[in-house]
């Protein structure tokens, strides 16, 4: 096989793959052997017909895709392999020469990996992110936990209040003629919800159990059901049951329940704490994609629009694949959502145009900086991940070739140099 490179324009790039004459002729005999049981011709057993025969029945171009899709993967992996630039899209492919007798010649137009000139990446000017923690925060997290930790209990003494959970039956109304899809029985609805249209729920506060209320409402101009868009209806109701949250006493009592604090105070400042150190989490994710962000900015670089496609083919399989774990299929998902995979195609480019430029900056910082992961480090990361699987970091090695751990130390480099631009950012 031999090789050449032509460099074209925006990093892409034309291989030139041509394959021995007497490696054509093996791959015309194997896809004779392969299609020779699917021919038949008078006077031959089936299967059984020799190869000359068939090609001057049919030529001998009869056999030239089967050929042709041995010798493709094979040559262009070859290549892939010999070729000194970094390839990073699937080839296009176009057969330059298939002829009996001859060399095999194809072309392979391929993406490159673009070089990234850096622009200024340290001292870059962030928002400063406040972690500073209020009483109201504090409140507000307790009372999420008291929410979590409520009973509901059957009310039998009172009418409907605001949040209250009930059931009822309703018949909705226009001009004094019931509507199609107006109508429910036992239906279960939560008071301040918003699952119906605006002004039915607030209504029925004050609805007192197995007593017919009256709610007027007005459809919004955008409803659904064209003919009901802007219409005033009455709804029939009447409530069945009600039950409500019956919330814990804040008190000492609860704090032990909910925590490891055996007072309400040492509970409230073990909140306070939590809540200072999400913040300071979520601070120094800010600091480092806004930090980064610009450093991207700042950079210039030329990404091949098969660099892109590529990127985005990758995403959309992840997407499928998880999914698929959910119990949903791909069909299934744009049906539902009416979403198609041409748009959703469309709608992933700025994304994967993003993850890349993000990726090709942050490996240009990692050379430009000379950073380098040692072995130990790597052995560090590992006894993480082992104790993440719950399982001996021995076993995990097992697992793991050398490409796969030279990618965890090269995703290691570029997350130092994630840090190594944020450490170095300006909060104003």
């Amino acid at each position: 096989m031999s090789l050449q490179v032509e460099n074209l324009e925006h990093n892409m790039a034309k291989l030139t793959i041509e394959v021995p004459a007497e490696d054509v002729e093996k791959a015309l005999q194997a896809a004779y052997l392969k299609q020779r049981k699917q021919i038949n011709l008078p006077g031959f057993r089936k299967g059984k017909v020799p190869r000359q025969m068939i090609e001057k029945m049919y030529g001998p171009e009869v056999f030239y895709d089967e050929a042709a899709n041995k010798m493709i993967p094979e040559a262009y992996s070859k290549a892939y392999d010999e070729c000194e630039l970094e390839l990073v899209s699937q080839p296009q492919i176009d057969v330059v020469q298939l002829e009996k007798g001859k060399p095999f010649i194809f072309t392979a137009e391929v993406a490159v990996k673009p070089e990234v000139t850096l622009g200024e990446y340290k001292g870059l000017t962030v928002d400063k992110v406040s972690t500073r923690v209020t009483a109201k925060e504090v409140d507000e997290e307790i009372e999420k936990e008291r929410e979590r930790n409520a009973r509901t209990v059957d009310v039998t003494d009172r009418a409907v209040e605001d949040k209250d959970q009930v059931t009822l039956d309703f018949e909705g109304f226009v001009d004094g003629e019931a509507f199609e899809g107006g109508k429910g029985e036992d239906y279960p609805l939560t008071i301040g919800s918003g699952s119906f249209i605006p002004g039915f729920e607030e209504q029925l506060i004050g609805a007192e159990i197995d007593k017919e209320t009256e709610v007027k409402v007005t459809f919004p101009e955008d409803y659904q059901a064209k003919e009901l868009a802007g219409k005033e209806a009455v709804f029939k109701c009447t409530v069945h049951s009600i039950k409500a949250k019956e919330m814990p006493e804040l008190d000492d009592e609860f704090a032990s329940e909910v925590s490891e604090c055996e007072t309400l105070d040492d509970y409230k400042a073990e909140v306070k704490k939590n809540i200072k150190e999400r913040k300071e989490r979520e601070g120094k994710e800010q600091k480092e994609n806004q930090a980064v962000d610009k450093a991207i900015e700042n950079a210039q670089m030329d990404i091949p629009e098969a660099m892109i496609d590529m990127q985005v083919r990758q995403m959309a399989d992840d997407f499928a694949r998880r999914i698929q774990q959910q119990g949903l299929s791909v069909e299934q998902y744009f049906q539902f959502t009416g979403m198609t995979e041409e748009k959703m195609m469309e709608e992933l480019k700025p994304q994967a145009e993003k993850r890349i430029k993000t990726r090709l900056v942050l490996e240009a910082v990692v050379k430009a900086e000379n950073i380098e992961v040692s072995d130990e480090r790597l052995e560090e990361e590992l006894q993480k991940m082992a104790e993440s699987y719950q399982m001996e970091v021995d076993k995990l090695k097992e697992f793991m070739g050398e490409n796969e751990k030279n990618q965890m130390k090269e995703d290691i480099a570029v997350q130092e140099a994630v840090t190594l631009i944020a450490e170095a950012a300006v909060e104003a």
